[in-house]
């Protein structure tokens, strides 16, 4: 046997929920530069669960389950009040909260195929007002009620902040979900397939995903590209902090993937979100600073830049709080778990791969009184 450090390379897996062939991500089939352009949300959920788009009928089926399913136990709601709210991450406790949901779910550990159909319509539904609502609770504010008029974007910013979202603003939100919802078998994908594969229940799985998605390396990137810029914060500063960053042999967050070779093709849509989103809030200093590092790094690296770059200046633009980025990665990504999950339901196997050992050889036990 042979080790592959981070198992680059390795396929783990066959799935027909996306791909990634020669730099184009599909989902099922679908370039994922038709679904941005054209797509809502929910018929991308629709698509990653049953393989094709969804007709008139189909579409509003899914949207009315979505909408009946959003609101979220009180109890959760009054177990976030009881929070350190300064010192509690929103990805920590998005975690718990999605692990609370199954204590209040019958069907938790009914693994039939309806049941699971259900209980992955429950958490989709639901992700987006947890955020939401921990959001507001450590503000002093109350959670705000879904409306069962709204799709998941419009409904996301409405619970978030209790006004009417602008049509740009949906317009940029959808794409960013569209554009998150699965990537093939990414780190936090893998480790839902992981948990389930013991027969697991679909909590477990999205809950164990989530604490693969909450690490800088994976979800945390465009937390940290947004941390970034602030500390750049003017364009004139871009090119010595890069620089300075370059020389010490720093990682910039938000450039290079392992899977892409000529780039993320997700990117340019956010790119172009950005630059939309600058104009309509007449303050256009995180694009132009945004713009001005991509260049730089380029130049200096050949790394062109990922989907996290550009969606931290489109999430900042739209009035969201940093430490969301990464939840909101969740409310978007979900989707795919959950596609993956059922997946891995219909056709389990028990993911049980080898390690190459490299420790010492031939120990013998030594009485305590006699080791040194």
């Amino acid at each position: 046997m042979t080790a592959t450090r981070g198992l680059e390379g390795v396929v783990a897996t066959t799935s027909a929920v996306s791909s990634i062939i020669d730099d184009t991500l599909t989902y099922a089939g679908y370039n994922i530069d038709d679904l941005a352009d054209h797509a809502s949300f929910e018929e991308v959920i629709y698509l990653l669960w049953h393989g094709k788009l969804p007709t008139e009928d189909q579409l509003r089926d899914i949207k009315d389950q979505l909408a009946d399913n959003s609101r979220i136990p009180n109890e959760i709601v009054e177990h976030f009040k009881q929070y350190n709210v300064s010192e509690v991450h929103p990805m920590a406790a998005i975690r718990t909260a999605v692990s609370m949901l199954g204590l209040f779910d019958p069907e938790a550990d009914d693994m039939s195929p309806d049941a699971n159909y259900r209980k992955a319509i429950c958490l989709q539904a639901k992700l987006p007002t947890l955020v939401t609502a921990f959001s507001r609770i450590r503000k002093g504010l109350e959670p705000v009620e879904p409306r069962s008029d709204y799709g998941i974007a419009a409904n996301f910013l409405y619970t978030l902040t209790g006004e009417e979202p602008s049509s740009v603003a949906v317009e940029a939100f959808n794409k960013a979900l569209v554009l998150h919802a699965d990537h093939e078998l990414n780190a936090s994908t893998f480790t839902a397939r992981v948990c389930v594969a013991t027969l697991s229940d679909i909590y477990s799985g999205v809950t164990a995903a989530i604490g693969a998605l909450k690490g800088p390396l994976h979800g945390g990137a465009n937390e940290a590209v947004m941390k970034m810029l602030n500390e750049i914060g003017d364009v004139e500063n871009a090119e010595s902090y890069i620089q300075a960053k370059l020389s010490r042999k720093e990682k910039i967050m938000g450039f290079g993937h392992r899977v892409y070779r000529n780039g993320d093709p997700r990117a340019k849509h956010l790119r172009e979100m950005s630059e939309k989103l600058s104009n309509l809030t007449g303050d256009s200093k995180w694009y132009e600073m945004s713009l001005r590092v991509e260049e730089i790094v380029t130049s200096e690296k050949s790394l062109p830049p990922n989907v996290d770059f550009y969606s931290a200046s489109v999430y900042h633009s739209l009035g969201i709080d940093h430490d969301l980025f990464t939840p909101i990665f969740a409310v978007s990504r979900v989707s795919g778990w959950l596609a993956h999950i059922l997946e891995q339901y219909e056709n389990n196997r028990l993911i049980r791969p080898r390690a190459d050992y490299t420790g010492p050889d031939k120990q013998r036990y030594v009485p305590i009184a006699e080791r040194s």
